[in-house]
């Protein structure tokens, strides 16, 4: 979209009238001594959770409703009902009284606990603006998930259309992607935790290989496409953790969490927590460890995270946040499509590791400056490393020869702050409110490929003074520069419809400096060719992207919503120079861009059904992928560049149904039942390659569906979970025939069944289930490099069992 073609949306900015919405505000007091209570829940009745009163009492949102009803909900006094006009209310004050009635730990989590387990964002929260665009929000802290092993496919169950890799049985790192972008370490989205990047390099790599202690999230946050505008270019939108808070009540709270499992896993998790006066902290330490479901697929991780706030006044606070992981993996390594089907649990790779060493930190300021006008300031930054090392020829069944092992270590420093003020403001007489932000992102990252030692155990120096010869070397310097400028603004035509422009301006200089050799040998190891070819870039770009978001609220429990929003995807440093046996680079490999739309309809209908019904369009420019490519000798390669211009297009559905409700089951009851629904078309529409135009879109199953039921009686819960993904191509070529590498061909349909069972007494709960229940073997990703290359199987049947203490 070109800046002149956009004239109709900067009439609609200055020619809307908007709607004013109303300010609720109030404080929260303890009965007994008029104490301000902190922490206490603020829920609208029909729509849920609003705010949290701070400190020091307060509460404050905004609503477009005149008539609504408050609760207000605290686990140590009792729950308070309160009908409010908007339009008359200067000031709430809420008593609250103790509460003097014994509950068990599950009634009083059955009050807290939303009637429906997947909620969607507000048009406004804190300094953002997520009007008019498709958010998903999971409520972790209420999953019946096995959260020890973060598996991603229970604890994204209810987000429509997402393609997850399932290739380890602890979850020590994520890979999701949907609507047919890559889901390899979930490099498609801008992943954030608290709202700060955790990626390895936000434009050069964008690989996560941190991923947060699902047992200490409260929520992931989930914006589309259209999240490009606030946080950055990618396609697949934002995923964000957001960690648990602070207990506001106590000054002390201990939990810890023991597993164990199938295959040797134990995991432990230990959270404390607790509020004094101004001082508010939140830590917690993650242990796990295991020998996996395959042979050479021992793993051992640590991981610890703290916060530590302080609130100066009730406007005024300041946090700041450390998270460190680090973890050894031994690598099995893939298979060909043989090997899976003789023995999918096999392994022929005993030498191949896998190191991650990950320190992230954050400072936040946030200050109110008025009652309309709100400033966060972020300064976060990233000292980090991962080492791979292993034998791992194109030809995945050859025996390791046990010889020199190819190594590459990535070393990534990074820091930036990113600012946002939001102020709600008149125009007409009518309120607004305008969000305006900058971030600066500087990355100096380091790469390095060689020859590893002929030993066994993971040992990550280089060997060139033993392997002088070694044919994959190189070394390069990876500094990366971006600065953007981004905003929204919320018009209001009318009391039920809204319309969200906004913008982002994007510089980006990438540079690359350093080597790589080319060496050709005998076939006796004699070098017959040896070249040093420096490398030395400078890739600058600008441009803006620009987007458009509507939405129409018929009530609060019905909206009607659509965004068209532009994407843009750097190529990335590991595109150009890193040495694969499995592929080979185009070298004019360069960015894609494209853009992302979306409409649907969500809500809830007198809470019995919450659902998300919507169309979606992906449309991609210079797509980056795989093609196969038959060379003079007769030889075929897989060659990774621009395949060429691609449209995703399809229906994704959520529908959530309150069966308690429906059959008149009394509140000792929970009764649920979700079905989770994508069904994705696509096609190369465009392409300088012969024989790709007309082809599917690789990573997109034609059917991928997630449905199932989960209830209980009083202090027992449980779960059921059906998963089914079509098959699905893994290169632009459509190939059906598997390589010798295992890299390229199709991925199976499969399916997956789950069981979750909990049951609480007092401060115990005790968690346990069985993973794939039928125990279907299966694949869900032909890996390019490490874990690989070639078929990673997916985990065969296994359980869990956790026990939790509260204190």
């Amino acid at each position: 979209m070109r800046l002149k073609d956009c004239k109709l949306i900067f009439v609609l900015i200055f020619s809307v009238s908007l709607y004013a919405q109303q300010t609720v505000k109030g404080i929260v007091v303890f009965s007994e001594n008029n104490k301000p209570i902190g922490g206490v829940s603020v829920y609208d009745k029909d729509s849920g959770l609003l705010t949290r009163t701070n400190v020091t009492g307060d509460f404050e949102f905004q609503t477009p409703k005149k008539e609504m009803t408050l609760i207000f909900f605290s686990s140590e006094y009792e729950i308070r009902e309160v009908s409010v006009n908007t339009e008359n209310t200067q000031s709430l004050n809420i008593i609250l009284k103790d509460l003097t009635t014994e509950l068990s730990e599950v009634i009083i989590s059955a009050n807290r606990r939303r009637v429906f387990e997947l909620k969607r964002l507000n048009d406004v929260e804190e300094t953002a603006i997520y009007a008019g665009k498709k958010t998903e929000v999971v409520l972790v802290d209420q999953s019946m998930a096995n959260l020890a092993s973060n598996n991603s496919r229970q604890i994204f169950s209810q987000v429509a259309g997402l393609n997850i890799y399932q290739n380890d049985d602890a979850g020590l790192q994520l890979n999701i992607g949907g609507r047919g972008l890559d889901p390899n370490r979930t490099a498609n989205f801008n992943t954030r935790q608290n709202g700060y990047d955790i990626s390895a390099d936000v434009l050069g790599y964008p690989e996560s290989y941190y991923t947060p202690a699902s047992e200490g999230l409260e929520e992931i946050q989930v914006i589309r496409g259209a999240a490009s505008l606030q946080y950055g270019t990618q396609f697949g939108g934002l995923v964000n953790f957001k960690m648990k808070s602070p207990n506001p009540g106590r000054p002390l709270e201990i939990i810890t969490r023991n597993t164990l499992g199938s295959f040797g896993l134990y995991t432990n998790f230990t959270s404390v927590s607790g509020t004094k006066n101004k001082w508010s902290y939140y830590t917690y330490f993650n242990y796990k460890k295991g020998d996996g479901f395959r042979p050479n697929s021992e793993f051992e991780s640590k991981n610890i995270f703290a916060h530590l706030g302080y609130q100066f006044n009730e406007k005024t606070s300041l946090t700041g946040e450390v998270s460190y992981l680090r973890y050894l993996a031994q690598q099995g390594g893939g298979l060909t499509d043989q090997m899976f089907n003789e023995n999918p649990l096999q392994s022929n790779r005993s030498r191949n590791w896998f190191e991650v060493d990950w320190l992230l930190y954050n400072l936040k300021f946030a200050h109110e400056f008025s009652e309309k006008t709100n400033f966060t300031f972020n300064f976060f930054g990233l000292n980090a490393s991962r080492d791979a090392l292993g034998f791992r020829t194109n030809r995945v069944s050859q025996v390791d020869p046990n010889t020199e092992r190819d190594l590459i270590k990535g070393d990534f420093n990074n820091f930036g702050f990113e600012t946002r003020l939001l102020s709600k403001y008149k125009l007409l007489n009518k309120d607004a409110t305008f969000l305006i932000g900058a971030k600066y992102y500087q990355a100096d990252n380091y790469q390095k490929q060689g020859p590893g030692s002929d030993g066994v155990g993971p040992d990550f120096d280089f060997a060139t003074r033993d392997f002088p010869n070694y044919p994959n070397q190189s070394e390069f310097d990876l500094p990366n520069l971006n600065v953007a400028v981004f905003g929204e603004n919320i018009f209001y035509v009318s009391d039920k419809f809204s319309v969200t422009p906004g913008f982002r301006f994007e510089y980006i200089k990438t540079e690359s400096d350093g080597f790589f050799k080319r060496i050709n040998t005998d076939g006796a190891g004699n070098v017959i060719f040896e070249e040093t070819v420096e490398d030395d870039n400078n890739f600058e770009r600008s441009f803006v992207l620009l987007g458009l978001g509507l939405s129409y609220k018929a009530n609060s429990n019905f909206e009607f919503y659509g965004n068209i929003s532009q994407n843009y995807r750097s190529v990335t440093f590991s595109d150009i120079n890193i040495t694969n046996p499995a592929f080979s680079i185009n070298p004019d490999i360069t960015d894609e861009e494209g853009f992302t739309a979306d409409l649907g309809i969500r809500g809830n209908y007198k809470k019995l059904i919450s659902y998300d019904l919507g169309v979606f369009g992906l449309f991609y420019n210079g797509r980056i992928g795989f093609v196969q490519k038959g060379l003079p000798d007769g030889r075929v390669i897989s060659e990774r560049g621009n395949v060429g211009d691609a449209v995703m297009y399809g229906v994704e559905s959520l529908f959530d149904f309150n069966l308690k409700k429906l059959l008149g089951l009394n509140n000792d009851f929970k009764l649920n039942y979700f079905i989770n629904t994508s069904i994705i078309n696509s096609e190369y529409t465009a392409s300088e390659q012969s024989g790709i135009k007309g082809n599917q879109v690789e990573f997109i199953p034609d059917l991928n569906l997630k449905t199932g039921i989960q209830g209980g009686y009083k202090n027992v819960l449980a779960s059921i979970q059906y998963t089914y993904l079509g098959k699905q191509f893994t290169d632009a070529t459509n190939s059906t025939t598997a390589s010798l590498s295992g890299v390229v061909g199709e991925i199976p349909e499969y399916d997956i069944l789950d069981l979750s069972l909990s049951y609480s007494y007092k401060q115990f709960k005790l968690e346990t289930g069985i993973n794939n229940v039928l125990d279907n073997s299966y694949f869900t990703r032909r890996a390019t490099g490490y874990p690989g290359p070639g078929i990673i199987p997916s985990a065969p049947r296994n359980f869990y069992a956790t026990l939790q203490l509260k204190f």
